[in-house]
């Protein structure tokens, strides 16, 4: 079993930053990748950037693409989203999600971390 644990979130101001940051733990050794979701009121839970462990290839969603970098510390098995230019659109519930060796999708989530825009 492997389980993770968001920090970061919060409220900011149209234009500011944050950074999430996600630690997995337990049988991280078959680690695959690591990823971020968001889930806005009234919406699908979408996915929003990824990173392989440990190749470190990354994925964005174009909504994000240019505003949002994901970056992992491979010793500490803890995976960052800085998030700069926020919009209100931003805002939503974030999450973490782990994928191990073997699993065809994400199958680990995080309890979520709040980020809020606020205009």
């Amino acid at each position: 079993q492997v389980q993770v644990a968001e920090s970061g979130g919060g409220l900011v101001q149209v234009g500011g930053s944050l950074r999430l940051s996600c630690a997995a733990s337990g049988r991280t050794v078959y680690l695959y990748a690591m990823a971020w979701f968001r889930q806005a009121p009234g919406k699908d839970r979408e996915l929003v950037s990824s990173i392989r462990w440990p190749n470190g290839g990354t994925y964005y969603a174009d909504s994000v693409k240019g505003r949002f970098t994901i970056s992992r510390d491979i010793r500490q098995y803890t995976t960052y989203l800085q998030m700069n230019s926020l919009q209100p659109e931003d805002t939503a519930v974030y999450y973490c999600a782990v994928q191990r060796v073997g699993e065809s999708a994400y199958g680990t989530f995080g309890q979520g971390t709040q980020v809020t825009v606020s205009s």
